[in-house]
């Protein structure tokens, strides 16, 4: 059987509806959707995560940056499975123009006119233990300061450098 008929017969019969509802919680509430699926090995409760996720995409204008909602939706989604968010420990490295979705709302109305969209989602990220840095290089390169960061961002020497921390204190890169 040639490969596109196996792939046709697994999604027509598959457990999960290629059409899955998407819904958000049950840890970030208004943020990272996810669907339910079945698992063919499901998690066991006890799994631990140590994850760094990396950003250098500036999100749509007054949205929030799909790609710190991937920390939401990878909080929602272990929770889920059934593993407590304690368990789950996630770092934001923000780097390039992504830095602007950092800005303190006052700084962020001030250069695109409106509330910084990511605040809200950073503030219940951050209830979370969720570590957030910015990229000092990139900051200076594009001319942000510490005092105009939202609470709760740390200033790293570089990317590169907060990385190769993180990976020391045992986090892995999420590639997606």
């Amino acid at each position: 059987m040639n490969t596109a008929i196996r792939l046709l017969l697994v999604c027509l019969f598959s457990p999960v509806a290629l059409s899955a509802e998407f819904t958000k919680g049950p840890v970030i509430k208004n943020y990272g959707g996810v669907a339910e699926v079945i698992q063919s090995s499901p998690l066991t409760g006890e799994e631990r995560f140590k994850v760094a996720f990396d950003v250098a995409e500036q999100g749509e204008s007054g949205k929030a940056n799909r790609r710190f909602e991937s920390l939401a939706r990878f909080l929602n989604m272990q929770a889920r499975a059934g593993v407590p968010p304690e368990q789950v420990e996630l770092a934001l490295v923000v780097h390039g123009k992504a830095g602007f979705d950092l800005l303190a709302s006052r700084h962020y109305r001030e250069k695109f006119g409106g509330d910084n969209p990511n605040a809200p989602l950073l503030a219940a990220l951050q209830k979370y233990n969720v570590r957030v840095y910015l990229c000092g290089q990139s900051a200076a390169y594009h001319g942000i300061e510490n005092a105009q960061l939202l609470p709760g961002v740390n200033m790293a020497l570089s990317a590169m450098t907060a990385h190769a921390l993180l990976q020391q204190q045992g986090y892995t890169l999420n590639p997606f």
